[in-house]
């Protein structure tokens, strides 16, 4: 069974890597609805973090890939992506993983085995 991260340590690290106020408190209703996560620790500090997400159906996303500024450019990212993409697949039925990006993660991203795509958005608010 995965074991579910401290929130509060989840919200610091977000913080870290993306800024902002994140005290963690919003991550158990995402963590409720996420297929898997995955998490990369050095000893007992989290240092990385990313979200899968599920429609139920055949399509997964790829959410949250964070590692903290400290632990940066030593592959931590690409591993925790590699690990979620190896979840996905053994979960069964899935199709797709699916991830939105900046561009200039896009180097990154497609060095994942990802491919770019077409994609909408709509901003809500």
């Amino acid at each position: 069974m995965r074991e579910r991260p401290d929130l509060a340590v989840l919200g610091q690290l977000r913080k870290a890597a993306w800024g902002g106020q994140d005290d963690g408190a919003w991550w158990q209703a995402v963590l409720e609805r996420s297929l898997t996560w995955i998490t990369a620790f050095d000893g007992t500090e989290l240092v990385g973090f990313v979200n899968v997400a599920w429609d139920g159906g055949v399509h997964a996303f790829l959410l949250d890939t964070t590692v903290h500024p400290d632990w940066g450019r030593r592959g931590i990212g690409t591993g925790l992506v590699r690990r979620a993409e190896a979840a996905a697949r053994e979960h069964g039925g899935l199709e797709w993983l699916h991830v939105d990006y900046e561009p200039h993660l896009i180097g990154f991203y497609e060095g994942c085995g990802f491919t770019p795509t077409a994609a909408g958005l709509l901003k809500l608010h």
